[in-house]
Order: structure tokens, then sequence, then C-alpha cells
């Protein structure tokens, strides 16, 4: 199967100068942008340089699979959640594009107020860089969570409720999953009782916009648990449990050694799970108000995943089931939105 990026970097500048040169304006004026009460995106993008960016970036997202198959090395990002100061210090820490190869796992809006900052930044890195930066869905990039949790209400005061269905065609083309190496498969969720081979996977069409049970929803919702090896109901109401027999025949089946996730809060920015197989991710240092980890830790694969270092004691964790509840009672009122 061919992978996503070509041996050689791609370079706007040679194919399009006029956009490139855009694009690095854009990306510059990010870069120096200092978020305050009073000062937004909205002060150095105007409406209609939004609506052309998220216009260039869904051709970009359908050229690539629902499965995107890259290279190590890479670096790999968890949730941000609508901190652009955060997204700024992880640059600072791990490196930018296009020096750096980096991939996100999602979760780039809500519970915050910069998801037009953080997503706008990642789209023009992506415009710019298309193969050093890779995009993957999260289960806040759907219309039926991203309208309650505060995205929608960011998109109304910034520039109008225009915008915010604007970015939900840009969501609904993002890839699912993505496939480190042959060796690491990485996604926002979790495993699914029909993800028996990869093609699965690769078979997802786009756009869509997942409103029910099934492979789709469970790469953007499942969890794991240390309760047991097996399937559980989900606490969240949406999806499944899955345990450490799980991820061990998901990877023999899938022939891959390692599987990363984000979608949990983990207060250290990484924790080993069912076992060894597993890596949650978890990049917001400022959740929803809460300061949840001041180690601000990526996974860096280097060209070969198989030495990837982690801990020599695997952890544990099991979701909060106060927050699952709530995500529950919540979101499942929006689940045909």
């Amino acid at each position: 199967m061919k992978e996503t990026e070509s041996k050689s970097t791609y370079d706007l500048s040679k194919t399009d100068p006029k956009c490139a040169e855009w694009m690095d304006d854009c990306i510059k004026r990010l870069y120096n942008l200092k978020i305050s009460p009073e000062n937004s995106i909205a002060s150095i993008m105007s409406i209609d340089e939004i609506t052309a960016i998220l216009r260039l970036i869904e051709p970009i997202l359908m050229e690539e699979n629902s499965l995107l198959e890259v290279r190590a090395p890479i670096k790999i990002i968890g949730d941000l959640h609508a901190d652009f100061d955060n997204l700024m210090r992880l640059f600072d820490l791990i490196g930018k594009v296009p020096k750096e190869k980096l991939l996100f796992l999602g979760n780039y809006v809500d519970m915050g107020m910069d998801g037009i900052e953080v997503t706008m930044m990642l789209f023009c890195l992506k415009v710019r860089y298309r193969d050093r930066i890779f995009l993957l869905r999260g289960n806040h990039e759907t219309p039926a969570v991203n309208k309650i949790y505060g995205f929608y209400a960011e998109c109304d005061y910034k520039y109008g409720v225009g915008v915010w269905w604007d970015f939900q065609c840009c969501f609904n083309r993002l890839p699912m999953a993505c496939l480190i190496s042959q060796k690491v498969l990485c996604m926002h969720g979790g495993l699914s009782p029909e993800l028996t081979t990869l093609n699965k996977i690769r078979s997802i069409e786009r756009p869509n916009e997942p409103i029910s049970s099934g492979l789709e929803m469970d790469l953007l919702w499942a969890d794991p648990t240390n309760r047991g090896d097996g399937w559980f109901q989900s606490y969240r109401g949406i999806s499944y449990l899955f345990g450490k027999q799980v991820v061990e025949q998901a990877c023999k089946r899938l022939k891959i050694t390692l599987i990363i996730r984000s979608h949990m809060v983990i207060s250290d920015g990484f924790e080993v799970m069912t076992g060894r197989r597993l890596i949650t991710v978890f990049s917001a240092s400022n959740y929803a108000g809460t300061v949840t980890h001041q180690k601000l830790t990526p996974i860096s694969f280097p060209s070969q995943p198989s030495q990837v270092t982690l801990p020599t004691t695997p952890l544990t964790a099991d979701l909060d089931s106060a927050i699952a509840n709530y995500d529950m009672k919540i979101v499942k009122r929006f689940v045909k939105f």
C-alpha cells in the first residue's frame, strides 16, 4: 500500500508561489498573535480569509485516505482543546513544521475559546506543508459535540454562525486513523469490533458525519479499560470500553506492534494502558480551566518504531465515571443532530 507522503518534501512555493506566500504570511501572523480578552484571530484575519483557507484545505484532506500511512520519524500530539497558547508552547518544545513532522490526534476545538486559532494554525500549516503535518479527526470535530461544548459559541462570537458550518465541512473530511511505518496504528478514540482489517478504515468514505454506532464512531469514541479483557459498555453511552485481550488480538490480527490514541485526560501527558501495546497521549495542559499536567509530553518515534522506549512499569487508568456520565447525558441527546 502506497504511503501518504512522497520521498521528497512537497513544496507549495513551486506549484503555487502566490498561495505559498499568502500561507507564510498567515502562519507568521498566527505565530505572533497574543491571545487576550480583547485580542483574537478576528483582529488579524478576516472572515473572507478564514473561508478561503477552509476551501483550500478541503481538497487537500480529500487527497488523503481515511487511513493515513506515513513513515517515521514523527511526533504525535493528543487533544489540544482550543488552547492556542498551549499549542505555541508545544511548538517551542518539540519543534515546528516543516523541520519536524507532526501527527495530531484530534480534538482541536471545544472546552476553550481559541478553537478557531488552533484549527486555523494547523490548517494553514497543512496547506503550506502537506507532507509534514497530518491531522486526524477527534470526537469534538463533529457538529453534535462542538455545537454544545463551546466551538459554536466561539464561531458566533468571532465571525458569525455561518463560519461554524464551514468548519464542519472540513471536519467531515478529516482522516480517521494513521498507520506509522506499517507498525503503529493511531486514532483519536480506540478499537472497534468491526475493525477486522486495516482495509475497513481505508474504505471509510468521506465526507461523513458519524451519528450512530459503527467503526467510525468507535475510532472517535472508544476507550481502553483495565477492568477486564473483553468488550464492555462505555460509561459515555457511546461506543465501547475494550480490555487488554482485545488490544493484543487486534495487534496480532492487524499485524501492528502498538496502538496510540488520545481522548482521555491523562495527568502526565501520556500513559501506558492495557498491557504494553497501547498508549494514551493527552496534550491539553489547561483542560476546561483545570491544569491537567505540567509536562507537555508528545510521543516521538525515530526511524525504527521498535526502538521506542516506554516506562518500565505499565501504568493504569480508567475513565472518570462522572465525566463520562456527563458526556453521555449531554451528547446523546444530539446524536441525530
